[in-house]
C-alpha cells in the first residue's frame, strides 16, 4: 500500500487527520496497554477473552495510525485562496446547474475530506474527475448509477 504519491488535502483536512493520530497515540494507545496489562493480571491468557480483544484492539488501532501516518507524510496541503482563473482545479469551489437548471455548489477536496452532503467531492469521484480542468461555460456528463447526467459549469471561485 505504500506508495510515494502525493495525496492533495485542505489544511482543515491535515489538520483533522493530525488531531485524529494525536487522540490515537495518546488516549488510545495508553487505555489498551492497561487493558492488557489488567487481562494479564486475570491469569491464563490461552482463555482469556478480555486480553485477545484487548490485543485486537491494539492490532486495529496500530493499522489506524500506520494508515493515517502514511496520508499525513505524502499531504500536499493546497490553500484555495492563493488560487485564481476560471478552471475547475483541486480546492475549488464550483457553481453548477443541473438539467432543471437548479443550481448546485461544490468544492473538490481530497479523499478523506469529501462529505457531498455539505457540498464537498473527492477529485476522485465521478463528478470530481468530470469537473477538473474543466472551464466555465463548459458542459459536463457524468455516468452514475441512476443515468447520465448533465452540468453546466457556471462559476469557479477559490474560497
Amino acid at each position: 500500500m505504500a506508495t510515494v504519491d502525493k495525496m492533495p488535502m485542505l489544511a482543515e483536512g491535515y489538520e483533522r487527520l493530525q488531531r485524529e493520530v494525536r487522540h490515537l497515540k495518546m488516549v488510545e494507545r495508553p487505555s489498551i496497554v492497561e487493558a492488557i496489562e489488567e487481562a494479564r493480571a486475570h491469569g491464563d491468557l490461552s482463555e482469556n477473552a478480555e486480553y485477545h480483544a484487548a490485543k485486537e484492539r491494539q492490532g486495529h488501532v496500530e493499522a489506524q495510525i500506520a494508515e493515517i501516518d502514511d496520508r499525513l507524510s505524502r499531504a500536499m496541503v493546497i490553500d484555495p485562496t492563493t488560487l485564481s482563473g476560471d478552471k475547475v482545479v483541486f480546492g475549488a469551489t464550483v457553481h453548477l446547474l443541473d438539467e432543471t437548471d437548479k443550481p448546485i455548489k461544490y468544492q473538490v477536496v481530497g479523499q478523506t475530506e469529501a462529505d457531498a452532503k455539505i457540498g464537498r467531492i473527492s477529485y476522485s469521484s465521478p463528478l470530481g474527475r468530470a469537473l477538473i480542468g474543466r472551464m466555465v461555460g463548459e458542459e459536463v456528463e457524468v455516468s452514475a448509477p441512476s443515468g447520465d447526467k448533465y452540468y453546466s459549469i457556471e462559476k469557479v471561485e477559490f474560497i
